[in-house]
């Protein structure tokens, strides 16, 4: 049976059937068109991002009677729309190497279906990028200079575990790019989440006690990672991700 999860339950859990879905759509690079006054074309202003893209599925529950589609949808309803104030992992039985991140966006209009046998679309508002299962798994490097291979045309926004004490620095490099950030005050590690943009120990943030531009980033190809000091070895979880 087909079926999408969603804030760790499946949508066959409730008995629903996929009738229709649009999970591949790609999401709009947000970019500005500029008229200049005397030159042809417009100019592009990109903001360097990409906007979030709808997925839907449209699913059909059929039940024996009227009181038992209603306990259904019910639970259903409780099942969607808990914790909407916050992105939840999305995985599906078609795409079943890729996780997305999404939450429910819009209401469900059910009760005017109710004749229509218990369909209608649930439609979430997702983040724009899908992220490899591969790229979920975390790796331990225990030696400066391992390599680490972005299949993937994007950049992704890695989760880095570094160990040691005291101070030490960390470096990525790949084809065009050096970045180097250097760490002091390292007791037992440090932790590095690239998506959320901060430094920190468990609860405790780390952030003044870092340098260097902006945030780790594995780059498409090889990323070669170095580290010196009192660094001792990291674990990397690169959440490779794609369109």
């Amino acid at each position: 049976m087909s079926f999408f999860t969603y804030n760790g339950l499946k949508s066959s859990d409730f008995g629903l059937h996929i009738e229709s879905k649009n999970i591949f759509s790609a999401p709009a690079f947000d970019l500005s068109f500029q008229a200049i006054p005397g030159r042809n074309g417009d100019l592009l202003i990109p903001n360097n991002r990409f906007a979030n893209v709808p997925v839907s599925y449209t699913v059909f529950v059929a039940r024996r009677n009227v009181q038992s589609l209603a306990d259904t949808l019910r639970a259903v309803k409780d099942w969607l729309y808990t914790q909407p104030d916050r992105y939840h992992p999305i995985t599906d039985s078609y795409d079943p190497d890729f996780t997305r991140y999404g939450v429910i966006k819009e209401g469900l209009d059910i009760e005017e279906q109710l004749n229509r046998l218990g369909l209608f679309t649930v439609t979430f508002s997702c983040k724009p990028f899908r992220y490899s299962r591969e790229g979920e798994a975390s790796v331990a490097l225990a030696a400066s200079g391992n390599i680490l291979h972005n299949p993937f045309p994007f950049a992704s926004r890695p989760y880095i575990r570094l160990d040691g004490s005291g101070s030490g620095a960390l470096t990525v490099q790949a084809a065009g790019e050096n970045h180097t950030w250097a760490f002091s005050d390292i007791d037992s590690y440090v932790e590095v989440d690239s998506e959320q943009m901060n430094f920190y120990k468990s609860t405790q943030l780390k952030n003044h006690t870092v340098t260097g531009n902006g945030f780790p980033l594995l780059y498409p190809g090889d990323n070669v990672l170095s580290f010196s000091g009192g660094i001792t070895g990291f674990t990397v979880t690169p959440r490779w991700c794609c369109l």
